[in-house]
C-alpha cells in the first residue's frame, strides 16, 4: 500500500507527499489545519504536504518577497502574499501555497473574504526548490501553475544560485534559465520590478 501511495503522490504533486489515512479534503480546511511543522496543499481534492525549509531557503523566499512589497507598495501595483497565502485554482478542488506569491490590483475586487484563501490563480508565482525537489517534480509544480492561469513561474535553485522562469505559452519547460550575472524582471506582470539574481543568493549577514 506504501508504494502505491508513493506512486499515486508522485503522479498527482511530484513535489510533495500524499498525507496518509486522509479522505477527500477542500481548500477550504487548509486554513484549519494545525501548525505541526509540515506545509500543505490540495492538489484534485487530494492533501499533501511538505516538509518546512530551512533557513536558507526561507531568507531566500523573504528577499524576494521584500523586494517586490519594495517595489510594489509604493506604486499600489497589486499585493504580494507570503508563504502561507493559499491560493484557490480553478476547476478541481485545488489550493497552492507559493514561497511568494503576487496578485495585481485590479483583481483585488474579487476578493470578498479576507480571512479566506484567494478566489484565483495568482499572477506570479516563486517557489524555492529544497534540496530533495527535483527538477522534474518542481517542472510540474510550474506546470500546474500555469495551467490554472498563473502568468510568471519563477522557481529558485539555492544549491545552483540559478532561477528557472517559466512563462504562459511554454509549459513544456523553462523559457529560461537565470545566473548570478543576470537579473530578475516582473515583465508585464509586474511592471518595472528588476533585481539582481546575485542579491537573491546573498548572505544577509555578509
Amino acid at each position: 500500500m506504501a508504494d502505491l501511495r508513493t506512486a499515486t503522490s508522485y503522479r498527482l504533486a511530484p513535489w510533495a507527499e500524499i498525507v496518509p489515512g486522509r479522505g477527500p479534503t477542500t481548500v477550504d480546511e487548509l486554513l484549519a489545519l494545525p501548525d505541526d511543522g509540515w506545509r500543505y496543499e490540495v492538489v484534485e481534492g487530494v492533501l499533501v504536504r511538505m516538509a518546512g525549509s530551512g533557513e536558507e531557503a526561507t531568507t531566500i523566499g523573504q528577499t524576494i518577497s521584500f523586494a517586490l512589497n519594495s517595489h510594489v507598495r509604493p506604486r499600489r501595483l497589486g499585493v504580494v502574499t507570503g508563504a502561507d497565502g493559499v491560493y484557490r485554482f480553478p476547476g478541481a478542488e485545488t489550493g497552492l501555497l507559493p514561497d511568494v506569491g503576487y496578485y495585481s490590483a485590479a483583481r483585488r475586487a474579487y476578493i470578498t473574504g479576507r480571512s479566506k484563501p484567494v478566489p484565483f490563480a495568482l499572477d506570479l508565482a516563486v517557489e524555492v526548490a529544497s534540496p530533495s525537489q527535483t527538477a522534474e517534480a518542481m517542472a510540474a509544480k510550474a506546470q500546474l501553475y500555469l495551467r490554472g492561469g498563473v502568468r510568471l513561474v519563477w522557481i529558485v535553485w539555492p544549491e545552483r544560485r540559478a532561477i528557472d522562469v517559466w512563462r504562459q505559452g511554454n509549459i513544456d519547460q523553462p523559457d529560461t534559465t537565470l545566473g548570478e550575472g543576470d537579473e530578475l524582471v516582473g515583465e508585464d506582470v509586474v511592471p518595472g520590478f528588476t533585481y539582481a539574481v546575485a542579491a537573491v543568493f546573498a548572505d544577509p549577514l555578509a
